[in-house]
Formats: C-alpha cells, sequence, structure tokens
C-alpha cells in the first residue's frame, strides 16, 4: 500500500530523510471495498519522532472513501522508520507517504495492496 516515501522538507538539502523499515504493512483493505472492486489512493503527511515512530497523520489528499482514509491513517500509525538526521543528529520532520488500494497482483518487492 505505500509508494516509495517523499521528500519531507523542501529546501532543507542538509537533512537526510527518514527511510521507512519495510516489514509486513500494517494497511489493511478495507474488506467492503474489496468487496466492490473498488480501488484508490490517499496522500498522507505524517510526522516521524528522532525515535523512528509515527505521531501524527494528517489526510493531505483524500481518496474519495471514507474508508481507505481511515485505513491509511490508522495502518500509518504503525509504520517505523529509520530517522531523519541533521548534521549526524536524529531529528522530527513531516514527511507525505502515499498510500495505494489496488486490486492488481503486486510486483516482486512491492507495497501496493
Amino acid at each position: 500500500a505505500l509508494a516509495p516515501l517523499l521528500a519531507a522538507c523542501g529546501g532543507e538539502q542538509q537533512i537526510e530523510q527518514p527511510t521507512p523499515l519495510y516489514g509486513e504493512v500494517p494497511i489493511e483493505y478495507p474488506l467492503e471495498l474489496w468487496d466492490q472492486d473498488v480501488e484508490g489512493s490517499t496522500l498522507l503527511k505524517v510526522r516521524v519522532t528522532d525515535t523512528g515512530g509515527v505521531d501524527s497523520v494528517v489526510v493531505v489528499e483524500t481518496s474519495g472513501h471514507a474508508a481507505f482514509d481511515a485505513a491509511a491513517i490508522e495502518g500509518a500509525r504503525e509504520l517505523r522508520f529509520r530517522p531523519a538526521r541533521k548534521k549526524g543528529r536524529r531529528i522530527e520532520v513531516w514527511a507525505r507517504v502515499p498510500v495505494h488500494f489496488s486490486k492488481k497482483p503486486r510486483p516482486p518487492g512491492g507495497l501496493d495492496l
């Protein structure tokens, strides 16, 4: 469900951006939309803490389906990252995270649901 992380802070070239730690993707496809063959995308903005957790999630672009947006928010809270760094020190940053809900088979190594 996750596409590559988008740049967090425009113009901050000294910041090493947070890196998603992929394991099991915690974002579940809403069953009612799966059964109806509905697909969509939600763009989130998440605040990645200096320990790599997520403490705030905001929908930047809605999918148009409340169930997709809610699933994306709920799952994003469970994401873990290698924290961003500035001058070697861990820092908190906001990052954009696109979440795609698709019924198509995912390519090897891909994260689409």
